[in-house]
């Protein structure tokens, strides 16, 4: 335990998976300075129905991305191209775990990362000083500080831009340069200040679609990308599903060995959807929180949850402290969405709770937890 992180990255958490797929991936096509070929990129994060055999023993792939595989598909061919690849679409849509699983399958390196905010200046995504050794010995490449804009070229792996139009139009703007001719100027080295990118190099940007407007990209940044919209999950199903898969993994990074409630991730699931969509599973219109209703902010939810009857309780997952989280998540934009949580639970948990009983009826019963 000594040696234990908080939050492994995607190729250490899935390292096992990664090195059976490159003993696997032998004789497959790949890019140039890719650790793994597109159909075993794929594979990584789509899953497999049957394990992969390979040294001998066989390894189960698990499906990691649970949403539209074609996006997936698209995003891998795009990355071996030469325009960058943009994920955009609404907070909590899983672009970054797309990203960071994309980085760690072609790359090995999930962490050469910018994180767009309105602060982030030309230097962090490109290169710096190291002050003491230019006033001692002059502009060099050992005083150079790299950043992972120049990591990524000078290596030849992927960079990934979060948030990007979080980050001031100039220094979205010197990407410009570097997505069209793969080379960086570094003016201060002089005739050796020029970086060309090696094979293996490109960006991934990421963008909220509730943040358009803060520092619209232009057109001539859009060009350089390949837009993939990724769209919030539509199956109750399936959002249920990831709801215990992330969850799941959670709870045992934490050490915690409490059984996962079926019945709270239907009920989360279903809440998160109906709101989001604006409408129940009944057809009846619902005014929609101006709060993110994402799958995200539902793992959240419920994974705060679970650690309450995991370290208060007897670890059985109550509905009225899932309604408390509910209401933490919700009201965050404006008092107004409690009314129209309030009145989700009044009209539609009620006819829920009314026709199917059970959870739902404690679900319905623990609306006190609104007020």
């Amino acid at each position: 335990m000594e040696n234990a992180v908080l939050r492994p990255q995607a190729e250490q958490r899935y390292q096992e998976e990664l090195e059976a797929l490159r003993l696997w991936d032998q004789e497959n096509r790949k890019p140039q300075n890719w650790l793994l070929s597109p159909k075993a990129v794929r594979l990584f994060i789509l899953g497999s129905r049957t394990p992969v055999r390979c040294g001998g023993q066989t390894v189960t792939i698990r499906k990691k991305y649970l949403g539209n595989d074609a996006l997936v598909e698209r995003c891998i061919i795009t990355l071996a191209g030469n325009r960058g690849l943009m994920l955009v679409g609404e907070p909590g849509t899983a672009k970054t775990m797309l990203s960071e699983l994309l980085s760690a399958a072609i790359s090995g390196c999930s962490t050469n990362t910018v994180q767009g905010t309105a602060g982030t200046t030309e230097d962090m995504i490109k290169y710096s000083w190291n002050y003491a050794l230019l006033l001692a010995n002059g502009p060099s490449r050992q005083a150079l500080v790299p950043s992972p804009l120049y990591v990524g070229m000078e290596k030849g792996i992927l960079t990934r831009f979060e948030e990007l139009t979080r980050t001031p139009a100039e220094v979205q703007d010197s990407l410009i340069s570097v997505l069209s001719d793969k080379v960086l100027n570094i003016p201060e080295l002089g005739d050796e200040g020029l970086l060309f990118a090696r094979p293996g190099f490109n960006v991934i940007g990421t963008a909220n679609t509730r943040d358009k407007g803060v520092n619209e990209m232009s057109s001539a940044l859009k060009r350089r990308f390949n837009f993939e919209t990724v769209q919030p999950v539509r199956d109750v199903a399936l959002e249920k599903q990831i709801i215990l898969n992330e969850v799941g993994a959670l709870a045992d990074a934490a050490g915690i060995t409490q059984p996962l409630d079926q019945e709270a991730a239907e009920l989360l699931a279903t809440t998160y959807h109906e709101l989001r969509e604006g409408v129940s599973a009944e057809g009846q219109r619902l005014e929609k929180p101006a709060a993110v209703m994402s799958t995200a902010e539902a793992i959240s939810v419920y994974y705060q949850t679970m650690m309450t009857a995991w370290y208060y309780g007897d670890g059985r997952m109550d509905e009225g402290c899932l309604v408390e989280n509910l209401v933490g998540a919700v009201a965050k934009e404006s008092h107004e969405d409690m009314d129209k949580l309030a009145s989700y639970f009044s009209t539609v948990v009620r006819e829920k709770a009314r026709r199917e009983g059970g959870a739902w009826t404690r679900y319905y019963q623990a609306r006190g937890q609104l007020k």
